[in-house]
Order: structure tokens, then sequence, then C-alpha cells
């Protein structure tokens, strides 16, 4: 049965979170950065999941922002800088961070099909708001949902009801899509059926649920979306 609707993760999955690394990496004086940028970008998004997993366990909740800049201080004092302006332009670019290319495609796709299209993310509502206009993305999103709502980060239960309680859905109308293998599994486990956006070609998570499909990149959306 196509789906209905369907439903984005923002951070790995539309936006790419090395963008804000790498552009820095490649402006003029940031040789040591461009030596380490990737690196860094991976430990300040690992960190970044890390804190907010184990903050909806302690139940410890802060906006996602504070749980952003956490990481990149950890990552940037692994890697040995103390520069507190590289951290604000890392920072900075953040707020503006670019879609991966066929994301745009793909919610357009999606629009001229029909199908409802949203963000479900750990991600504050200001900070998605602020990648939503600076992407244009916004002309194919229906509603961009924040676990502010609730107050508690994925995998919670509580956010993936978000889905419901804005549309009005079943668990098996909608189309969960994400690049967080943690996050696909923990929305098939809920019900949802799922898509993996597995750009790495990495292993499935072994958690309760696995997902239904796993691509390679978001262009394969509408046509699993219409299956």
């Amino acid at each position: 049965m196509p789906a209905s609707i369907c439903i984005f993760d923002a951070y790995g999955t539309l936006f790419d979170v090395a963008a804000a690394a790498r552009t820095v990496a490649g402006e003029p004086g940031r040789g040591r950065l461009a030596e380490v940028w990737e690196e860094l970008a991976a430990d300040w998004r690992a960190k970044q999941l890390e804190y907010s997993w184990l903050r909806a366990v302690t139940g410890d909740y802060v906006p996602f922002w504070q749980v952003t800049k956490d990481g990149l201080d950890w990552a940037m004092e692994k890697a040995g800088f103390d520069d507190p302006e590289l951290r604000e332009r890392l920072l900075a670019l953040y707020w503006e961070l670019a879609p991966f290319r066929e994301a745009p495609w793909c919610l357009a796709e999606l629009k001229a099909a029909g199908r409802t299209s949203a963000i479900l993310s750990n991600g504050s509502h200001d900070m998605l708001e602020a990648a939503v206009e600076t992407s244009g993305l916004g002309d194919w999103l229906d509603a961009v949902m924040s676990v502010d709502a609730v107050g508690v980060f994925k995998p919670a239960r509580a956010v993936y009801d978000l889905v419901g309680a804005r549309f009005g859905t079943e668990p098996r109308d909608v189309l969960f899509v994400s690049a967080n293998g943690w996050d696909v599994c923990s929305a098939a486990a809920y019900g949802f059926r799922t898509v993996w956006v597995n750009r790495a070609g990495l292993p499935v998570d072994r958690l309760p649920g696995r997902p239904d499909h796993v691509v390679a990149d978001l262009s394969g959306v509408p046509a699993l979306a219409a299956a």
C-alpha cells in the first residue's frame, strides 16, 4: 500500500552534518583544521548523539543546541583546538547546513505525487526553522516537528507519537526515512514502515526493529513511497 505520509529525520538525512567543518576547513588560514576536519566532524556528531541518548535516559533534557555545543567542545578539545573564533564559526554554520544534493528532488517528487512530507527531528525548533529556510526545503514540507514538544530525545516513543498526534495517522500509514540506523530500527519497532538511508554502507544495528528498505541515498524514496 502506498504511504500517504513520509516523515524525514533532519540531521544526517536531509542535512549534511559534516558540511560545517568541511566548509571551514576550506577557508584561508585553516591549514591545521584541513588536516583533521573529517575526524573532528565525526567526533562532533558522535558526541552530539551520545549526549542526546544519555539525556533521554536520565531525563536531563536540554535543547539540541546545547547538546550540539557540548559535542563540539569535546571534539575540539580532543583535536587540540583552543580557538573561540573557530568554535563560533563552526557553530554559526550549523544553522545553515547544506542539504544533500538529492534532497530537494526527493521532496519535490513526493509533493508532486500528492504525498505529505514532514520532518521529525531531535533538533530544536529554531535550529530546524533556520536549516529549512536557508536550504529552501520548506517549499516541499508540510510540517517540521521537534522533540522540544515532548522534552525528550529520540528514540523515546513519545517522539514518534508526535506524528500520529499531528496527522491523525496510524503508524503503518507512515513511511519513516532516516540515515541513522538506530533511529530507523527504533521507528520500525514503533510500527512505522521504514527506509534506512545507509550512505556509509554500515551493518544493520542489533536492535528490536529492522528497516523495511535500505537505500544509498534519498533518490529511491519516492518510488518506495508509491510501492
